[in-house]
């Protein structure tokens, strides 16, 4: 059984997750081109963490939204540790975060990911979300791919 619920990302489990997702990242891109949202970023204002959770309350999974204010979010730090894919974990998050949009009135929700990372385009595709031109920080980065989806 797995579990999603909003939490604080201050606390072993959900840094150690940072810490594999980092590492996950880095391992296929620049640092450069490596845009995740660090422990003091996931606890400001407008960002909401979603810790997935198995029946034994280990952390399996996460992912952060970040609201802009505008009718946009972003989703962000979307990372499933080898132990929970392939569980439906990924899918749970993403429906967990996707409802919190639409709850904050986020009518678009957006995401940038990697060529490499084919599962998860596969994820977002399969979910609805379009492929789009690069926006803010990842214009003109050719490691980063553009998705977006409409909420409403």
């Amino acid at each position: 059984m797995i579990t999603i619920a909003v939490e604080d990302p201050r606390q072993p489990e959900v840094e150690a997750l940072l810490r594999e997702g980092d590492a996950y990242a880095l391992s296929l891109y620049p640092a450069d081109s490596c845009y995740m949202l660090d422990l003091n970023e996931l606890t400001a204002d407008g960002v909401t963490v979603f810790v997935a959770r198995d029946g034994d309350s280990a952390a399996l999974g996460m992912a952060a939204l970040v609201n802009r204010g505008d009718g946009l979010g972003e989703l962000k730090r979307l990372f499933v540790r080898e132990a929970g894919r392939g569980r439906g974990v990924a899918t749970a998050v993403m429906d967990a975060l996707e409802q919190a949009a639409r709850e904050q009135s986020i009518h678009t929700l957006q995401l940038e990911t990697g060529p490499k990372q084919l599962a998860a385009i596969a994820l977002y595709e399969a979910r609805g979300y379009e492929h789009i031109d690069n926006f803010g920080p990842y214009v003109g980065d050719d490691f980063s791919v553009c998705m977006q989806r409409s909420l409403a």
